[in-house]
C-alpha cells in the first residue's frame, strides 16, 4: 500500500460532459477512500476554484472543454501541484483533433483523411464521395458527432456540427471494426472492440446502457493486435501524452489501423473503457486508480507543502 494522501478529486465542471464526469468522480472519490486516503471533491464551474490546503495531488475526472483542453492543468502547472494525467500542452493539442491529426501525420501515425469547415453554408465538397463523419473540431465524447449517409444530408449535419465549434472536421468515414486501446504507464492494456447494436458509437450508444457490446480482449490475432497498440501507443507519442489515455482506432477489413482520437482524461466509472481495459490486464479500479495517483506522485516536489 502506498502512502495515504490528501487528494482532491475534480469532477463536473463546465463542459456539456458534465454529467458523465460527475460519475466518473464519484467512482474515483469511492475507489480512493477504500484505499485510506482523505479525498475532498472540487466542482470547478468556471476558473475562479481554489483548491482545499494541504492537498497533495489532484485526480482530474474532468471531461471535455476545461478538463481535457488543457485549461485546468495549465492552471495546476502554475500552483505546482501535481495532478493525474496528460500534462497542459498534450491536453490542448489532443483536445484538438486537427491539432492531433497534424502531429499523426508528422509521426507517420496512420489516420483518416480530412477537411475543416467553418461555415454551414459550405457545399458537399468536391473530390469527396459519402459516407462522411463530421466531428466538432474541440469537443469530446462524440458530442456533436454526425454521419453523412447521403450529399443531400449535408447541410443538415453541419449546421449541427457547428453548434458545438467554430471548426467542424470532416472525416471520411471508415468501414471497418471499431476500437480503443486504453494506455497505462506508457504501455498498451488489451484493445477493447465496441460493437454498437445500431448505427455508430454516438454520444447515445455511448452512454445508453444495453446499446453497445464490448469484447476485451478483442478478438484479434497476435500479430493484428500488435498492429493496433502499436498505432495507438505512436498516436499517444504523437501528442506527447504522459501516464494513461485511450486511443480509438478503427480497423479496415485488411487489418489496417487508423487513429481517430486522443483522449487524454478517458472515463473513470466502472464500466467505462480505460478500467475495462486495465481489469482485462488483472487490475482492478481501486488499483487503476491508485496507480494513476502513483503516477502523478513521482512529479511532486521532494519537499512536502
Amino acid at each position: 500500500m502506498s502512502e495515504t494522501l490528501n487528494i482532491t478529486v475534480m469532477l463536473g465542471g463546465p463542459s456539456a460532459e458534465r454529467e458523465v464526469s460527475l460519475k466518473s468522480g464519484a467512482a474515483v472519490v469511492k475507489a480512493l477512500r477504500s484505499l485510506g486516503h482523505t479525498v475532498g471533491e472540487l466542482d470547478p464551474r468556471d476558473d475562479s476554484w481554489a483548491l482545499p490546503l494541504r492537498t497533495d495531488v489532484v485526480f482530474l475526472a474532468l471531461h471535455g472543454t476545461y478538463g481535457e483542453d488543457g485549461a485546468v492543468q495549465k492552471h495546476l502547472e502554475a500552483l505546482g501541484v501535481p495532478y493525474t494525467g496528460c500534462d497542459s500542452e498534450a491536453s490542448r493539442v489532443a483536445f484538438d483533433k486537427v491539432a492531433t491529426k497534424k502531429r499523426c501525420l508528422s509521426a507517420g501515425v496512420p489516420t483518416a483523411r480530412f477537411e475543416v469547415f467553418t461555415s454551414p453554408k459550405t457545399p458537399w465538397p468536391a473530390g469527396w464521395q459519402p459516407p462522411v463523419v463530421l466531428k466538432p473540431v474541440r469537443q469530446g465524447s462524440s458530442v456533436g458527432l454526425q454521419f453523412v449517409e447521403r450529399v443531400e444530408d449535408w447541410a443538415l449535419a453541419l449546421a449541427e456540427a457547428l453548434r458545438y465549434d467554430s471548426e467542424v472536421l470532416t472525416e471520411e468515414k471508415i468501414l471497418g471494426r471499431e476500437t480503443t486501446v486504453g494506455i497505462l504507464g506508457g504501455e498498451a492494456l488489451p484493445i477493447v472492440e465496441v460493437r454498437p447494436k445500431q448505427g455508430g458509437y454516438d454520444y447515445k450508444n455511448k452512454y445508453t446502457r444495453g446499446r453497445t457490446e464490448y469484447f476485451c480482449p478483442a478478438p484479434f490475432d497476435a500479430t493484428n493486435s500488435q498492429r493496433i497498440q502499436q498505432a495507438a501507443l505512436g498516436a499517444f507519442r504523437a501528442v506527447g501524452g504522459r501516464d494513461y489515455g485511450r486511443v480509438d482506432v478503427m480497423v479496415r477489413p485488411n487489418g489496417e489501423p487508423i487513429v481517430l482520437e486522443v483522449n487524454t482524461l478517458p472515463g473513470m466509472t466502472e464500466t467505462s473503457l480505460l478500467p475495462k481495459a486495465a481489469a482485462a490486464a488483472g487490475i482492478s479500479f481501486t488499483e487503476l486508480c491508485q496507480r494513476m495517483i502513483d503516477l502523478a506522485m513521482q512529479r511532486a516536489p521532494a519537499v512536502t507543502r
